[in-house]
């Protein structure tokens, strides 16, 4: 090990990132890790449960922030985005800006003064499909453990009531955002990714008719933390979801969207048709595919589906989604190319199985890196020392994920041990 070498600097705090964090710091090797979000844990922590095996993923969550906390040699800064970066492999220069958490983290914040408050916030963790109050905890889980303030959505009213019962050393009204310099020996981009925008999909409704919703907004609804408190039901009525429509490929292999496969949409899905089940057992789920895509292992979850009776695919891709006036219900206009049948099936709720985009195809970094036609970057990158992994080079899951910041994280220790 170069004991002489400078941190590595990791962009992106989901399960990536962590991992490539946690690896190289656990080796002996100084990591600083930036987030733009308030909490570690990205898209993964808004996640119900993992398939194959369907445990929650604060299980694994909980193990990584733990090894995080109890780690000297990494340093977390949420909230934060790296706006420059230049030099060469063993000597890169980092700016960081690191937005206002108004929270100092001092002294714990009561729920009771949460309650009091007035103003609220539309809820990004729950996918927008509820509120918090401006002053809010991320999420059960959260990690750091400190509340945070949304300073434009906070009323005067509240400003000052918060002046008035919280402990003085608890907010920091006035704190101002951070401009942090610092030099790094290797860089490895863990960005992540966000769903494909459905509402780009005009003939599915999406945006149009509530009870057509995307599979991470279902991931939301089943879970106790959701809008719901775990329960699936129409967002136009509460009522519950008793037939269920899971289209795929929405946006995926389509030429004029994404024309690639996003690897995980067939069993997502097919994991969110258990959940319908587990929780309702006189719910029906059809899955409406062009092929079911569960490589290896992950094909006895797709075969055991095949024997619950309340579980149907249909081969075929969704022409058109309509909704009835009066009862807001849900008709499907799809050919079962299996039959050669057309059906008009009538739904409670549609979800969509919207595809992945690499947050990189929107939100460049600061340096020459090479990205393919839809935003991924070169897992190698074009710039030695600079190294990316998990979703921000392809679609993949969790476990995948793993593997390929584990190997950033061992592209980056050789590369700060050259100068031994």
């Amino acid at each position: 090990m170069n004991a002489d070498a400078k941190p590595i600097l990791v962009i992106g705090g989901g399960i990536a990132g962590i991992t490539a964090a946690v690896e190289a710091a656990e080796v002996g090797y100084r990591v600083v890790l930036v987030e733009k979000e308030a909490y570690l844990g990205g898209r993964v922590m808004r996640m119900y449960r993992y398939f194959p095996k369907m445990c929650p993923p604060t299980c694994g969550f909980e193990i990584n922030a733990r090894r995080i906390r109890q780690n000297p040699r990494i340093v977390v800064h949420t909230q934060s985005t790296v706006e420059e970066l230049s030099g060469t492999a063993g000597d890169f220069k980092v700016r960081i800006r690191k937005r206002p958490r108004y929270v100092t983290g001092k002294c714990s914040v009561d729920d009771s003064v949460l309650e009091r408050l007035t103003s609220t916030r539309v809820n990004d963790f729950n996918q927008g499909m509820d509120e918090t109050k401006a002053l809010y905890y991320p999420h059960d889980m959260a990690y750091p453990p400190i509340h945070v303030l949304d300073r434009e959505a906070l009323s005067e009213a509240d400003e000052e009531l918060l002046k008035e019962i919280c402990p003085p050393e608890a907010l920091d009204l006035e704190m101002e955002e951070e401009e942090l310099k610092i030099g790094v020996g290797a860089v490895i981009v863990a960005t992540g990714w966000q769903p494909y925008d459905a509402t780009k999909l005009e003939h599915l409704k999406f945006g149009k008719c509530p009870n057509v919703l995307t599979n991470v907004m279902m991931e939301r609804l089943a879970a106790r933390g959701g809008p719901t408190r775990g329960e699936i039901t129409r967002p136009s009525d509460g009522k519950s979801a008793e037939n269920v429509a899971f289209v795929q490929c929405a946006g995926s292999r389509d030429e004029n969207h994404l024309p690639y496969c996003s690897a995980v949409c067939c069993m997502a899905s097919m994991k969110q048709a258990r959940y319908l089940r587990e929780k309702n057992e006189n719910a029906k789920a059809t899955i409406f595919y062009i092929d079911i895509r569960a490589v290896g292992r992950l094909e006895k979850f797709y075969f055991d589906l095949l024997e619950d009776s309340n579980i149907s695919f249909v081969k075929g891709k969704v022409a058109e989604i309509n909704e009835h006036p009066e009862t807001r219900d849900l008709i499907l206009d799809v050919e079962d190319t299996l039959s050669g049948e057309k059906l008009n099936q009538t739904f409670d709720l549609v979800v969509l199985a919207t595809g992945i985009v690499p947050n990189s195809a929107e939100t460049k970094l600061p340096i020459e890196l090479k990205y393919d036609d839809y935003g991924f970057i070169d897992g190698t990158t074009s710039i030695d020392g600079v190294y990316a992994a998990g979703c921000a080079t392809r679609p993949c899951d969790v476990s995948r994920t793993t593997k390929d910041s584990t190997a950033a994280a061992l592209k980056a220790i050789q590369c700060l041990n050259r100068g031994e």
